[in-house]
């Protein structure tokens, strides 16, 4: 996430003659604040909840930032956005997905946590828009039927366009899918550029790989898309690992690390800026948002 800092400073100066409306007109100086959440395995794949601020490093563009802000995110509201792939392809297996993804919810959600419910087919249709209430999620989840073409990155897209962008929480779409686009209006750099700017991390349970033979075109769409914006997919064999699946994504999203730094580019150039998390100890995996997008220059917001 990135946050807008406003600070106001009044300017002194020594020995000049300076009149009341001069000394007390202050200067308006924006700070562009980076948050980053990171996610920490050792080579066994465990989470790793020990690690303090001298142990990261981040970097911009190749350059090292400081961090003025390191903490351990376990409490923090989210704001899920579950997208269930009901194209004609997943026929088979929904009856096991809408099971899995009903436990997924019932599991992971908090009092203080929302989600939405959308499905995509050859089109995008937001089911039910952001509640507390898991069993209203039930009712719409019970209702889905298959059939038509798959609009992943619409979905993509559209979600994060329209329900993400102003969302408050930590903010995460977990897509349940094949990944084999063939309905889309919008390209896979539109859908991943979308969710970079609604700061949204993407988190996939491939579903070709039980029930279908593999689509490896479908399965490396959905690793590129988790990877860049801090997420992971899974890859489940069985009815099994799939509710496997949802509890893993469940206890990655209750040990994460959030960092923040303000950026020592100050250029308001609407590009995008690479983002490297660097933890300084052997043998771990690092899972953290690639980048952002820099704000855009004033003549064009």
């Amino acid at each position: 996430m990135m946050k807008r800092i406003v600070l106001t400073l009044t300017v002194l100066a020594t020995g000049l003659a300076m009149s009341p409306a001069q000394r007390s007109d202050p200067i308006r100086v924006e700070v562009e604040t980076v948050n980053v959440l990171v996610s920490v395995n050792d080579k066994e794949g465990v989470f790793l909840t020990d690690l303090s601020a001298d142990d990261i490093e981040v970097y911009e563009d190749g350059v090292l930032q400081e961090i003025t802000n390191f903490d351990q995110r376990t409490n923090v509201p989210l704001a899920i956005a579950l997208c269930v792939d009901t194209s004609s392809s997943v026929r088979i297996k929904l009856d096991f997905e809408k099971e899995a993804a009903t436990d997924f919810l019932f599991s992971v959600m908090r009092p203080t946590d929302r989600a939405l419910l959308a499905e995509f087919d050859s089109g995008v249709t937001l089911l039910h828009d952001f509640t507390h209430d898991v069993n209203d999620l039930k009712r719409e989840l019970d209702r889905l039927r298959a059939g038509g073409g798959t609009a992943l990155y619409d979905a993509i897209y559209d979600v994060s366009e329209q329900k993400m962008l102003d969302a408050e929480g930590r903010k995460v779409l977990v897509i349940l899918s094949d990944g084999s686009d063939v309905s889309s209006q919008v390209t896979f750099e539109d859908a991943l550029r979308m969710a970079y700017r609604a700061e949204a991390a993407i988190y996939a349970i491939s579903t070709t790989h039980f029930g279908a033979d593999i689509d490896h075109e479908g399965d490396n769409a959905l690793r590129q898309l988790t990877e860049a914006t801090g997420g992971r997919v899974y890859f489940p064999y069985s009815i099994t690992q799939l509710g496997e699946a949802f509890r893993a994504i469940d206890t990655e999203l209750r040990n994460q690390y959030s960092l923040a730094y303000t950026s020592s580019n100050p250029a308001r150039d609407g590009e995008f800026r690479k983002i490297r998390v660097k933890v300084k100890r052997d043998d771990v995996v690092t899972f953290y948002r690639k980048g952002y997008y820099a704000p855009q220059p004033e003549s064009t917001r």
